[in-house]
C-alpha cells in the first residue's frame, strides 16, 4: 500500500462505510450504518489522501484534526498510531465519526473537481478499531493540583472539558439534570443513529480516570448556583442551547404539537426500558415535521420506526441544487441537495413552505390539519453564507393532514435556570456572553459549547470543551500543559 501512496487518489475511487439497506434498518433501532467494514477498503481510502501542502480539510474541521497524518497511518496499516494522532485533537472520535456532518470532506482538495477522501469513515474506523483492540483505556493524572472544577452539563462539550481538566490534575465534578450522563448524545440523538453503548464506555473511562458525576442535579432548581461558586475554584457552564424556537401561528395551542426534543427524548427513554410519561407514538398517524435539519431528519426516522401512516418533512428553505452553485466555490460548504438517511427510508420532503396555521377540523382540541403557503425567496450572500432577504407567496392556503406535528426549527439560546438571577450577561442571541478566555462577567465562571456559541454540531462542542479546559487551567494555575486550540492558541493570562 505504501508504494501507491502518492497516486492513491488516481488509483482508488471513493468508497465510504455504507449504510444498511433502508428497508431492513427501518424495522429496528440498531445503528443505521453497516456494523462491519473491510480493513483493506479503509486502507485504500486513506491512500487516496494527497497529503496536501496546505491541508484544507483541517481548515474545514472545527477542531483541527490532523487528517493527513491519520489518513497516511491508516493507509500503512498503523491503526494504533492513527488512534494516537486522532486522540491528540479529539477526545471522542466515535462521537464525530458516527454523527458529524463532516465539514472536512467538502474542504478536501479532491472535492474541488472530484470525490473527497472518506475522512468520516476513516475516523469512525479508527475509533472502532481502538475499542476492539482494547487500546482505549483510562489515562489518570500523575499528580493532583488541589483545585476543584464544576462542569454543568454532560454533553460532548462538558465531557471533553471534564476529561481535559481531570488530566491536568484538577478534581472535576460533572453535574447533569437528567438521570443519565451524556446530554443530547443520550437523549437527543436516536439509538439507530448513535448507539448509547458508545456513550457509556466513554463515561466509564472518565470515571476510571477520576471524574465525578452527579445526575438528577438541576443547577438553579434543586442546587443553588452560588453553591458551586462557593465549593469550587471554577465553574464551567456547558448546558447547551435547548430553548426551542417557536412557531407563532394560529392554532399553536392545539394538542398534538410537540417540540422535537420532547419527542426524541421520550422514544430514547422507551428504547432504554425506562418509564415514559405521556409517550408520543406516531403509529398509524399522519406526522408532519417542521424543519429540514438533522433534528428534523431524526424525527422523520423515528416516526418511520413507530410505523407512522405518513411522514412529511417541511422546510422553509430553498431546495439545494444538484451541483455546487457558481457563487458557492470550494472549499465553502456546498449548498447542494443531500438526501438524508431518513428520507432514504421513506417520507415526503417539501421545500419553500411557510406554515400559516394549525387546524382542528374535528373540534376535539387536537390538530389534524396543517395550513401552509408555497413561497419563493430572495437570497443575498453575507460572509460566505446565503441569507434570506425577502419572501414572495406563490400559492396560499394549501393543506396537509397532521395528527402529530413535531417542531424542529432550531433553538434560540440557552435555558436560563442554571444562571437565572446570577448577573451572568447574555448576548443578543441569548447565549452566555464570554470574553476571549471563555469566561463570563463573573470571575471563575466559564461557558462552552452551544451555551457559548449557539446551536451547533457535536464536533464544535468537543472543540469548545477542549478550549475552555485550557482557559480554566490557565486561570487556576497561571499556565497550562493542555494542547492549545485553534480558536485560542495562547489566551493572554493578564486578561484573566
Amino acid at each position: 500500500m505504501a508504494d501507491d501512496h502518492p497516486n492513491g487518489f488516481l488509483k482508488f475511487s471513493r468508497d465510504p462505510i455504507p449504510y444498511r439497506d433502508p428497508t431492513a434498518r427501518v424495522a429496528d433501532y440498531d445503528e443505521v450504518y453497516a456494523k462491519e467494514w473491510d480493513e483493506e477498503q479503509l486502507r485504500e481510502q486513506g491512500n487516496r489522501c494527497m497529503d496536501c501542502g496546505v491541508p484544507t480539510c483541517m481548515g474545514g474541521c472545527p477542531i483541527g484534526n490532523i487528517i493527513p497524518d491519520f489518513n497516511d497511518l491508516v493507509s500503512r496499516g498503523n491503526w494504533f498510531g492513527a488512534l494516537v494522532r486522532l486522540h491528540a485533537t479529539n477526545n471522542f472520535p466515535e462521537f464525530t465519526g458516527y454523527t458529524c456532518p463532516a465539514p472536512c470532506e467538502p474542504a478536501c482538495v479532491l472535492a474541488y473537481n472530484s470525490a473527497p477522501v472518506t475522512i468520516k469513515s476513516i475516523e469512525r474506523a479508527i475509533a472502532d478499531r481502538g475499542w476492539a483492540e482494547g487500546w482505549i483505556n483510562p489515562e489518570s493524572p500523575m499528580t493532583r493540583t488541589g483545585k476543584r472544577v464544576a462542569v454543568v452539563g454532560s454533553g460532548p462539550a462538558g465531557l471533553a472539558a471534564a476529561q481535559q481538566l481531570n488530566r491536568a490534575g484538577h478534581e472535576v465534578t460533572v453535574f447533569e439534570r437528567d438521570d443519565e450522563i451524556g446530554g443530547l448524545m443520550v437523549y437527543g440523538i436516536p439509538d439507530f443513529k448513535f448507539g448509547k453503548y458508545q456513550v457509556k464506555r466513554r463515561v466509564d473511562q472518565l470515571q476510571a480516570e477520576g471524574v465525578l458525576f452527579r445526575t438528577g442535579t438541576n443547577i438553579g432548581v434543586n442546587v443553588p448556583f452560588q453553591e458551586l461558586r462557593d465549593k469550587f475554584n471554577a465553574v464551567c457552564l456547558a448546558i447547551g442551547a435547548q430553548l426551542p424556537r417557536e412557531v407563532p401561528v394560529a392554532g399553536r395551542q392545539l394538542d398534538g404539537i410537540y417540540w422535537a426534543m420532547e419527542y426524541l427524548t421520550k422514544e430514547n427513554r422507551r428504547q432504554a426500558g425506562k418509564k415514559v410519561q405521556a409517550m408520543i407514538d406516531a403509529n398509524g398517524r399522519n406526522v408532519v415535521v417542521l424543519g429540514g435539519g438533522d433534528t428534523g431528519a431524526d424525527c422523520v426516522a423515528t416516526a418511520h420506526r413507530q410505523k407512522a401512516r405518513q411522514v412529511v418533512q417541511i422546510s422553509i428553505n430553498l431546495r439545494g441544487s444538484e451541483e455546487r452553485p457558481g457563487d458557492n466555490p470550494w472549499p465553502e460548504w456546498p449548498m447542494i441537495y443531500r438526501k438524508t438517511y431518513a428520507i432514504e427510508e421513506g417520507g415526503v420532503e417539501e421545500f419553500n413552505v411557510n406554515v400559516t396555521g394549525f387546524v382542528d377540523t374535528n373540534n376535539d382540541g387536537a390538530v389534524d390539519q396543517l395550513v401552509y403557503d408555497r413561497v419563493e425567496w430572495t437570497y443575498e450572500k453575507k460572509e460566505s453564507r446565503m441569507v434570506r432577504t425577502a419572501m414572495k407567496v406563490i400559492e396560499e392556503g394549501l393543506t396537509t393532514p397532521a395528527d402529530i406535528v413535531l417542531v424542529a426549527i432550531g433553538f434560540k439560546g440557552a435555558e436560563s435556570a442554571p444562571f437565572a438571577n446570577t448577573g451572568i450577561e447574555l448576548t443578543p442571541r441569548n447565549t452566555i456572553k464570554t470574553d476571549y478566555n471563555m469566561m463570563t462577567n463573573l470571575p471563575g465562571v466559564f461557558a462552552a459549547g452551544d451555551a457559548n456559541r449557539g446551536q451547533s454540531i457535536v464536533v464544535w462542542a468537543i472543540g469548545e470543551g477542549r478550549d475552555v479546559a485550557r482557559c480554566i487551567d490557565i486561570y487556576l494555575m497561571g499556565g497550562s500543559q493542555l494542547p492549545p486550540s485553534l480558536r485560542t492558541p495562547n489566551p493572554p493570562i493578564g486578561r484573566l
